[in-house]
């Protein structure tokens, strides 16, 4: 930095660039002395369930569970009992959606996500068979086994006293004007690795696209071991402070909060490392550029970001996205992607999203992301829940 400069901020942007990766690391590797020793009580490696690689994971099919005919009769007599009750949505739990034979089985694979894998696709769904507004009731009702709390995934500054617990991905980038999309989830564009709120992350493919959209996921405890053996000085840069962009809250217009968590092992539970970022929010995405008058981020914090990202790319699994598949991934453990697409006139791509949280198997929140996980899952009573039956712009949550 040039004396008597502010500290500007680095070249990067929301698409990953590798040249520039390779570049910055080099440069940083022969002007800086970087520490080869990690942070004071941080594991060398973890050994868990949670700690896979996505080669392996694609020859094997041990994550999918096919709904059999039984099953799917189950879920339809569910379906008929919600709507007999003429109950908001809010309203969609175990209690009014039951499905005696199928929920103990979907309490278990939920119970995989937070001590196995962290991961499962529930195939079969025949969405084609039902309304719009029938699959929002099916995809609720089922997923209330797997966790029980519907999360916001709204800001609460533009909510008017609702809460949006659904969300839908789908490109809208013809339909709107441009300058209001701030997020990837809205636009054919590809989404680079990264995590959302909540503890578990939930999607239902209703249509993939007719070119591209594949789904990636990659478990951020491998990534955490590669660093932890090759740049124990980023695992110190990922667990310091970081400015995130608050996209012009007046309240808040940044906040500093590590991206990288190391919970150590109680009598109950084990240790764990939890890592949580989105990189639009250092790097900014369309009408949502990153805020001027904030903090930077640092050289060191540009060449984390990178990494995270393409160890995540290298060590990635696509899990074969179909019609009718429900995605369920442990958000605190696994980062996911997916690539760019092509929607043709009855092939648009369109997912449907619940952020999802099981007080029965939750992993703690780490204090910084308290105000986070509150924003979204606390105090989120049934009259007050949105599910929107047809796509539409969503106004971020903050950070």
């Amino acid at each position: 930095m040039t004396e008597g400069k502010s500290p500007r901020q680095p070249d990067i942007q929301y698409h990953p660039d590798y040249e520039k990766y390779q570049a910055r690391t080099e440069q940083r590797k022969a002007t800086e002395v970087l520490t080869k020793e990690l942070p004071a009580g941080f594991p060398a490696e973890l050994i868990s369930p949670l700690v896979w690689e996505g080669k392996d994971i694609e020859t094997r099919n041990d994550w999918i569970y096919e709904l059999s005919e039984k099953q799917l009769n189950e879920i339809d007599e569910a379906l008929k009992t919600f709507k007999s009750l003429n109950l908001v949505f809010g309203y969609i739990n175990q209690s009014t959606f039951p499905l005696p034979s199928l929920g103990p089985i979907l309490r278990g694979l939920s119970k995989e996500l937070h001590f196995g894998r962290g991961f499962f696709v529930l195939r079969g769904l025949p969405v084609d068979n039902y309304s719009r507004e029938e699959n929002v009731i099916i995809y609720a009702g089922v997923s209330s086994y797997v966790g029980n709390i519907r999360g916001r995934q709204e800001d609460t500054r533009f909510a008017n006293g609702t809460s949006l617990v659904l969300s839908h991905i789908k490109d809208l980038s013809d339909k709107t004007r441009k300058n209001v999309i701030g997020a990837p989830s809205n636009t054919a564009d590809k989404q680079v690795f990264h995590t959302d709120a909540g503890d578990v992350v939930s999607l239902l493919c209703l249509q993939p696209a007719m070119e591209g959209g594949e789904s990636y996921i990659a478990s951020n405890w491998l990534v955490y071991n590669v660093l932890a053996k090759e740049r124990p000085d980023l695992i110190h840069t990922l667990s310091q402070d970081w400015p995130v962009d608050g996209f012009n809250d007046p309240q808040k217009p940044y906040t500093n909060r590590p991206l990288l968590y190391h919970q150590a092992a109680t009598p109950s539970t084990p240790e764990r490392v939890v890592i949580q970022y989105a990189r639009r929010y250092f790097t900014g995405f369309l009408s949502q550029p990153r805020s001027s008058n904030i903090p930077p981020i640092t050289e060191a914090q540009a060449e984390a970001r990178d990494a995270l990202h393409f160890l995540a790319e290298e060590h990635a699994a696509t899990l074969g996205f179909r019609k009718g598949d429900v995605q369920y991934i442990n958000n605190l453990s696994i980062f996911h992607a997916r690539n760019a697409f092509r929607d043709e006139p009855g092939k648009e791509r369109h997912l449907m999203r619940l952020w999802l949280r099981n007080p029965e198997f939750a992993w703690e929140t780490p204090k910084p992301l308290r105000t986070r996980w509150d924003n979204v899952f606390k105090d989120v009573n049934e009259e007050e829940q949105v599910f929107p039956i047809e796509p539409r712009i969503r106004k971020t949550v903050g950070s």
